[in-house]
């Protein structure tokens, strides 16, 4: 939604007043892409989607294709039944494209980083996933300060990066006062060591994971945890992933506890993490 030279919020000379802020991704997408991170936020912030009265959940930058905010909808709405989904992207044609896809709870529109909703409602919840990797890393803030502000007072930004077909995941959770939370995710079976996480940290630390950084010791820790947890490998990958978590929270401030580790995760605070500098 961003090209790598033209901060997100800047005017090329000659910009129409409200053209959408960015420019167009790749747009690259699969279905059950997202899962990890819709059933995290299922859970993390279901109550507060219930608590809504008319909750709205932004995908921004959903791509060339729908399938991710389709199934956002599907997965909330096992959260919080009144809950519709709107789909954004800069780019019309991936807009006409998915307007076919419209029922009940979803629609999709144009636009950007502004994120237009109809009386300029506030959102619940926006997802951006997979839009600021393309990013410059000094413009992540500017961009989280935007979609923050967009937040209703009890909303949630959920932004990272996964692989393609969704075994490896990074996100950080962020509410209107800003950054909270960093979550790693993975199916379990597909994982070799934890730091194999690194190359989907969210824009805002993948370039900080080098000697000095809070996110580099976080990752040599969790390592040396899963390492030391090579016993429980015969009891499986979970049984070893909840000792690697119970062993680092010992150190570092996990937000989470055993009933997300079994799924794979393990949620840090962000202050922890939080870039030197």
């Amino acid at each position: 939604m961003a090209s790598r030279t033209t901060p997100p919020t800047s005017r090329a000379p000659g910009r129409a007043p409200g053209r959408p802020v960015g420019s167009v991704t790749r747009g690259t997408t699969n279905p059950n892409r997202l899962r990890r991170m819709d059933r995290w936020i299922a859970a993390a912030h279901g109550a507060a989607l219930r608590r809504a009265d008319a909750p709205v959940a932004v995908d921004l930058g959903y791509g060339a294709a729908p399938w991710t905010a389709v199934e956002l909808l599907a997965r909330l709405r096992e959260a919080a039944p009144r809950v519709r989904v709107v789909g954004i992207e800069i780019e019309p044609a991936r807009v006409a494209g998915a307007k076919p896809y419209e029922r009940e709870g979803l629609s999709f529109r144009h636009g950007g980083f502004e994120v237009p909703l109809d009386g300029g409602a506030r959102p619940a919840l926006i997802r951006a996933a997979n839009v600021l990797r393309q990013y410059d890393e000094e413009q992540v803030d500017e961009v989280w300060a935007r979609l923050c502000a967009r937040l209703a007072p009890d909303g949630l930004l959920v932004e990272g990066t996964c692989d393609e077909i969704g075994r490896r995941h990074v996100w950080v959770a962020l509410g209107p006062e800003g950054a909270r939370t960093v979550t790693f995710a993975t199916r379990l079976g597909s994982l070799e060591r934890p730091s194999d996480l690194a190359e989907r940290l969210p824009k805002a630390l993948i370039h900080r994971n080098v000697p000095g950084e809070p996110v580099h010791a976080f990752l040599r820790d969790f390592d040396r945890a899963w390492a030391a947890a090579a016993p429980y490998a015969s009891y499986g990958a979970r049984q070893r992933w909840i000792r690697t978590a119970r062993a680092l929270a010992v150190d570092w401030p996990l937000a989470d506890g055993p009933g997300r580790w079994r799924q794979g995760e393990l949620t840090v605070r962000w202050e922890a993490l939080r870039p030197v500098g």
